[in-house]
């Protein structure tokens, strides 16, 4: 795959996963025109991962049995749906319907995803995917700049519109450079292919990982969803477009991402994610200085993006390698950890936050990563207690050798 193409699918993805995190630069703001109490106002964002969720379990199969080109055209221009009704909204229903739209259709990201793993030779599978991948960090933080900025100009719903011309645009574009899906389609369709999800569940490196993700993103969900309350209140008293800016800390993940890639090209994905949760864990020491300094906090925000997506690739490629006859499918099962971590974060972050303050939230997501470095931890502990119980299917010892 080259260059052209690979920007533009990290594009898609960056713009995609934007209509799901551009409301928590813009919580406040948001919520205070909408009526929302502050209490519930996680709950702007948790929408639109729900509705990722949805997404990842009915809406990404359909890449196993279908053009994936063609589905990432028509998803990018129903996102665009979405952020036109989240920008007209009347009142805070309306918002949610588009909001939720709109993360049901971002799961586009993960098509996108799979269509770099499955045009991808082995030897190049994690460099691609990272690079793709970098664009959905390069999306996640880069929203909040543009967020912040677009509401500082023009009020949030500005931020709505120009994320719908966005998607437009790029619909367009991937008809136009990225070439038809031709890889041989599975015979089993659409239904079989949904329900093939569960058997994943059953497979121990699947779990492993998954967990690993529900826990690392729930962790990133509490940082980001809850970091705008405190830098809107004293001692800071931020501007929306100020908040933003804290995005630009964040895109050393994007770095990180397209790394990671390569180290588990060669084999280390195992060892990355245990020192990057290890970083994981330690990044909220300084996030939680954040009431006193905000330098701390930014070297937070450094190591804690680095560490999560460190994580997020190794993971990818681990399973895309497991299941290359189905990326979209197992892609799909392993997101549908990362959507329920980030709305629980996202959720948990504000009510935490409304009860006991900063110091509460940095608990609450070193608890999360804590809780990632164990399962990391165990899953290693088990794999040397299950040695010598019989051979493995090759694919499974080669895994796990990257995964101990």
């Amino acid at each position: 795959m080259d260059v052209r193409r690979r920007v533009l699918l990290a594009v898609v993805c960056g713009v995609a996963v934007a209509g799901v995190y551009a409301a928590q630069t813009v919580l406040e703001p948001m919520g205070r025109d909408l009526g929302v109490p502050a209490g519930l106002a996680g709950w702007i964002v948790a929408t639109g991962q729900v509705g990722y969720l949805a997404g990842l379990v009915l809406l990404v199969p359909l890449g196993d049995v279908a053009d994936r080109r063609r589905l990432i055209a028509v998803h990018l221009a129903l996102i665009a749906a979405g952020a036109v009704l989240t920008a007209a909204a009347p009142a805070a229903w309306a918002a949610f319907a588009g909001l939720a739209a709109a993360g049901f259709f971002a799961v586009v990201v993960q098509t996108a995803v799979a269509y770099a793993a499955s045009v991808s030779p082995p030897a190049e599978r994690g460099r691609n995917i990272g690079a793709v991948t970098s664009g959905v960090v390069a999306g996640i933080l880069g929203a909040r700049v543009a967020a912040g900025a677009l509401a500082g100009m023009w009020g949030w719903r500005s931020v709505y519109a120009v994320l719908a011309v966005l998607c437009f645009v790029l619909a367009a574009l991937v008809l136009a450079v990225l070439p038809p899906d031709e890889r041989p389609r599975r015979p089993a369709g659409y239904r079989r292919a949904v329900a093939a999800l569960g058997g994943l569940f059953g497979q121990r490196v699947f779990l492993a990982r998954g967990l690993i993700a529900f826990f690392s993103f729930a962790s990133f969900g509490t940082l980001w969803s809850g970091l705008s309350l405190p830098l809107a209140d004293a001692p800071w008293r931020l501007s929306e477009g100020q908040i933003g800016l804290f995005g630009i800390a964040g895109l050393a993940g994007a770095l990180g991402a397209a790394r990671a890639g390569r180290w588990a090209d060669a084999g280390r994905a195992g060892p990355v994610t245990g020192l990057a949760l290890a970083l994981l864990v330690l990044s909220w020491a300084a996030i939680a200085q954040l009431p006193w300094s905000l330098w701390l906090l930014v070297a937070g925000i450094v190591a804690l993006d680095l560490a999560v997506q460190a994580v997020h690739v190794s993971s990818q490629h681990l399973l895309t390698a497991a299941h290359p006859d189905r990326a979209g499918g197992v892609i799909g099962g392993y997101m549908v950890f990362y959507s329920l971590g980030s709305a629980l974060g996202a959720a948990a972050t504000t009510a935490v936050f409304a009860a006991h303050g900063w110091a509460g939230t940095g608990l609450l997501g070193a608890g999360f990563a804590a809780c990632a470095l164990a399962v990391w931890a165990a899953g290693g502990i088990r794999r040397a207690g299950d040695a010598g119980r019989g051979p493995e299917p090759v694919i499974v010892r080669n895994i796990d050798r990257q995964y101990s």
